[in-house]
């Protein structure tokens, strides 16, 4: 979701705006959090470091979140002139509950194995 914002007009804006550390952060933090999505599937056999991983990609991801929406409301906020922005921004959003979703189940699947090692 994060890699398909990079085609949409919110992050075509961001780009174009004056202040350099508004078009880095926002880039940035994108990029950073879809970098460490792919990192933490590949931790599958250490739920604590992948658990770690996951808090650490939400945080950023939440980052990225605050720079699109200062970006969108920066043009005038929601609108009928502006679904394009606003839908970027709900990927944005979207990546954002999938990293929830993550966390919950990993910390559901540590518990369901600590369970198991008591029965044994």
């Amino acid at each position: 979701l994060n890699l398909a914002v990079f085609f949409t007009p919110l992050y075509e804006i961001g780009m174009a705006d004056p202040a350099l550390w508004i078009r880095y952060g926002f880039a940035s933090s994108l990029t950073i959090a879809m970098i460490i999505a792919v990192i933490s599937i590949f931790l599958y056999e250490n739920r604590s470091r992948q658990l770690l991983w996951v808090k650490l990609g939400t945080y950023i991801e939440i980052i990225g979140f605050a720079f699109g929406a200062g970006i969108l409301f920066s043009l005038g906020g929601f609108g009928t002139f502006l679904w394009d922005e606003t839908i970027s921004l709900l990927l944005i959003l979207t990546a954002l509950g999938c990293y929830w979703l993550a966390g919950r189940n990993i910390k559901k699947d540590q518990e369901l194995v600590r369970s198991m090692d008591r029965i044994r």
